[in-house]
């Protein structure tokens, strides 16, 4: 939990305790922030019926990276998705095909949906069965690569269904980074979202209003990125109206800027004001001067 501009507790906000150590010792030269590993996450939407729905699952607990939190499908690029180095230039207007594979590949490992088809055109409409799970299994325990599962399938991934939504990149003074690219897609007709994960402990499909609403009375935590995508939804009554909207995000890579004052951590995300939060001061450790200094910024 975090705390806000007066200290008082910031429901649902992601504010891990070691947080301000780290920015500390960032500040301070003893830090060496650790690469950013490319990676991509799944906006997956469907209309419902009070409209536009998106399915989230909360992380479990015993995760070392946002346990507890509620997030979308994802995770970090493998290898055998493709050649990352594009991935990890924060200059890149677009993502390479290694940052797509791997979204259609965790959509698939983590919410049981697969985005592919046999031919250019064409979508898979079930992918229940034991056959199936017996391939998603292998696929999470890197037994299979995911070009290997839709070659023997005889399958092709339908990346023209992903809209890049948005592009964040963990804070450098995290011991976990990533260059996370946002897409969204649709719920392909007679698949089903479904707890496939055993990263999450539960699922649900939400209106972004609902899930907000949950964030704000600190029922759900959620890390900067979730809330502000979740945002971007908001104005969007139906998938398609979602998707047709995705041309116009600003793709701009969104990274935390850390500043200290007297030893205060003051943390924010550029363009993103509702996200600032403070930690208290550490009364042993001054920096001296008193003024405001910038740990790192991009």
């Amino acid at each position: 939990m975090g705390t806000n501009s007066g200290g008082s507790p910031a429901p649902g906000r992601w504010f891990p305790p070691d947080w301000p150590d780290r920015i500390r010792a960032l500040a301070r030269g003893e830090l060496t922030p650790a690469p950013a590993r490319p990676a991509a996450t799944v906006l997956l939407l469907r209309d419902g019926d009070a409209g536009l729905e998106v399915f989230l699952l909360r992380r479990r607990r015993s995760m070392a990276f946002a346990g507890g939190a509620h997030a979308y499908p994802g995770g970090a690029v493998d290898p055998r998705d493709g050649t990352p180095e594009a991935e990890a230039d924060a200059r890149a207007p677009l993502p390479a095909n290694a940052v797509v594979l791997a979204a259609l590949r965790e959509l698939f490992e983590e919410a049981g949906v697969l985005l592919a088809g046999p031919d250019p055109g064409g979508l898979v409409a079930d992918v229940t069965g034991e056959d199936w799970e017996a391939d998603r299994r292998a696929l999470v325990a890197r037994e299979l690569s995911f070009s290997a599962f839709l070659a023997r399938r005889a399958l092709l991934p339908r990346g023209d269904l992903l809209r890049p939504w948005a592009r964040w990149i963990t804070p450098e003074f995290e011991s976990r980074r990533y260059d996370t690219w946002f897409f969204a897609a649709a719920l392909p007709p007679g698949q089903r979202g479904r707890n496939a994960s055993t990263e999450a402990d539960h699922v649900a499909w939400l209106s972004p209003a609902e899930a907000l609403a949950g964030y704000q009375r600190g029922e759900r935590a959620m890390m900067p990125p979730t809330v502000a995508t979740l945002r971007q939804l908001l104005p969007h009554r139906t998938t398609a109206e979602a998707l047709a909207g995705a041309a116009g995000n600003d793709l701009t890579p969104v990274i935390a800027r850390a500043t200290l004052v007297d030893d205060e951590v003051v943390l924010s995300w550029p363009g993103h004001r509702e996200f600032e939060q403070r930690a208290p001061r550490t009364p042993h450790v001054r920096t001296g001067s008193g003024q405001p200094r910038n740990v790192r910024e991009r």
